[in-house]
C-alpha cells in the first residue's frame, strides 16, 4: 500500500474521529458492460487526486464550516446509460453530495446538466455543481453552457484543432478516412472534421465518413475493410474506450497502412492491439503525456505508478486530477461548499504551475463567461519505448509517445458561444 494512501487514510480516521464531516464527490460514470474500463481509469485517476488532498490535511475550512475536512470519493455506476445516469444523479443528490463528476458520455453530460439547472432552481438549498472531465461536445459550454457546469477537457473542437494542424503539416496526405461513435460527439467530431480539413487541407480527399453504434460493435474487420479498399492514408477518429481498441485491432489484422489520428490513442488498450504497426504512425492528443520530459512531470507521473503498478491500470490524465485540486482551491477560496460561493470561486482560477498541489505538472485557466478550462494541448506519435523523446511506455506495451507539437493555452483557446444565465448575487 502506498504511502499516500497510507497517509489519506490515516488523515480521514483522524478527521472522523474528530467528528469533521467529509466532503462528498459524487462520481456518476459507466462502471459496467462494455466501455467500463474508460470509467475505471477515470476513477483511479479521481481517487489518487483525492487520497493526496487527504494527506496533506484536506480540504481547510473556517472552524464554523467544520475546520479542516477530507474530500470522500462515491462511485455511481450508470451502466452507460443516460436514465440510469439521471437516477444516480438523484441518489447523489440525496445523499448530501454537493458535488457531482462525470466525463465518459457527452449525451450523459447534456442529460446531467439539464437535470442539475432543473433541480437547482427547484431546490435551492441543495444545490450542487458539476464538473465535467472528459464529455467534450463543443456545445456543453457553448449553447447549453449552465452556471453550474464546470469543464476540464479541452473540448472536441479544440483537440480537432491541434491534430489538423499536424495532418495540415503532414504533404504526404492525400486522402482521409473519417469515422466514430453515432452520438452527439461522434457526429459533431466527423461533421468539422470535415470543415477543418476543407480550411486546412482543401487538396485532401474524403473517402470514408462513417459512423457506427456506441459500444456495441464487437468485429470492427468490417469497417477496417472498408478503410483499406478506400486506400486512405489517414483514419481520424474521436472514438474512445473499446471502440478504438478494437478498431485499430481490426486495422492492424486487416493490414490497414493508413495512419490514426486519435483522440484518445495513447490509453486503454490502443498501443497494445496496434503493436509495431503504429511506430510513427498513431497519433494522440492530450493535455499531458508522461513523456513531457519535465522533473514535476516525472515526478508526478512516478506517484501514480507506485499507487497503481499493474500495468493495465496505467492510464494517467493530468485534467482529472487538476479538477480535483482546483475543487479543493475554491472550496478553501469560497471558505464554504456552497455551490453558488464554489461556483464563483473557480470562475477566472488559474492553476499556477509553481504552486499547485500538482507541483508544477499542469497550467490552465478556467474561463469565467463559459466555464471552459483553457490549457495546453499536446499532440504525439507512438514509438518504441527507449527511442529519443520516449523514457516511458503506455501500459507496459513496450511503445510510448513522443511529442510531435506543443500548443499553449493561448493557442488551444476559441471563442465561446455560452449566454450564461447566472444566480442573483446574495
Amino acid at each position: 500500500m502506498g504511502a499516500v494512501l497510507l497517509a489519506a487514510i490515516a488523515m480521514v480516521a483522524a478527521s472522523q474521529a474528530r467528528g469533521a464531516e467529509p466532503i462528498t464527490l459524487a462520481m456518476i460514470e459507466g462502471l459496467s458492460g462494455s466501455l467500463g474500463n474508460g470509467g475505471e481509469a477515470a476513477y483511479r485517476n479521481l481517487l489518487i487526486a483525492v487520497e493526496r488532498i487527504n494527506a496533506r490535511g484536506g480540504v481547510k475550512l473556517p472552524q464554523a464550516q467544520g475546520g479542516a475536512r477530507p474530500l470522500r470519493l462515491v462511485r455511481y455506476d450508470s451502466k452507460g446509460n443516460n436514465e440510469e445516469a439521471l437516477a444516480m444523479l438523484k441518489a447523489a443528490l440525496d445523499g448530501g453530495a454537493s458535488f457531482v463528476t462525470q466525463g465518459n458520455s457527452s449525451a450523459t453530460a447534456a442529460a446531467l446538466i439539464d437535470a442539475l439547472n432543473k433541480h437547482n432552481e427547484r431546490d435551492p438549498a441543495r444545490r450542487a455543481l458539476f464538473l465535467n472531465y472528459s464529455a467534450v461536445d463543443p456545445a456543453l459550454t457553448n449553447e447549453l453552457c449552465s452556471f453550474w457546469h464546470f469543464r476540464f477537457d479541452a473540448h472536441a473542437d479544440m483537440r480537432l484543432s491541434a491534430l489538423t494542424d499536424v495532418l495540415r503539416d503532414d504533404r504526404r496526405v492525400r486522402s482521409v478516412y473519417l469515422i466514430g461513435q453515432d452520438y452527439s460527439f461522434g457526429q459533431h467530431v466527423l461533421r468539422e472534421a470535415r470543415r477543418s480539413l476543407a480550411a486546412k487541407r482543401p487538396d485532401i480527399r474524403i473517402v470514408g465518413d462513417e459512423l457506427h453504434p456506441l459500444g456495441r460493435v464487437k468485429d470492427f474487420l468490417p469497417y477496417a475493410a472498408k478503410i483499406k479498399a478506400s486506400g486512405a492514408d489517414v483514419v481520424l477518429t474521436g472514438n474512445w474506450g473499446n471502440d478504438l481498441t478494437l478498431l485499430i485491432k481490426a486495422a492492424r489484422e486487416a493490414g490497414v497502412e493508413a495512419s490514426f489520428y486519435t483522440f484518445y490513442g495513447n490509453a486503454l488498450g490502443a498501443p497494445a492491439a496496434i503493436g509495431e504497426a503504429g511506430v510513427g504512425r498513431l497519433l494522440a492528443v492530450a493535455e499531458w503525456h508522461p513523456n513531457v520530459g519535465t522533473a514535476s512531470s516525472e515526478r508526478f507521473y512516478a506517484e501514480f505508478r507506485q499507487r497503481f503498478p499493474n500495468p493495465r491500470d496505467d492510464y494517467v490524465h493530468a485534467r482529472m486530477q487538476v479538477m480535483v485540486e482546483m475543487l479543493a482551491a475554491a472550496i478553501e477560496r469560497a471558505g464554504s461548499t456552497d455551490a453558488v460561493a464554489v461556483a464563483r470561486a473557480l470562475e477566472g482560477m488559474r492553476v499556477d504551475p509553481k504552486t499547485s498541489g500538482l507541483g508544477g505538472v499542469h497550467d490552465g485557466t478556467m474561463r469565467a463567461s463559459d466555464h471552459q478550462f483553457i490549457q495546453p494541448l499536446y499532440v504525439s506519435v507512438m514509438q518504441r519505448q527507449g527511442e529519443a523523446g520516449v523514457a516511458h511506455d503506455n501500459e507496459g506495451s513496450g511503445y510510448g509517445f513522443r511529442t510531435v507539437r506543443y500548443l499553449a493555452p493561448a493557442q488551444t483557446e476559441q471563442p465561446a458561444r455560452c449566454t450564461m444565465q447566472r444566480p442573483a448575487a446574495p
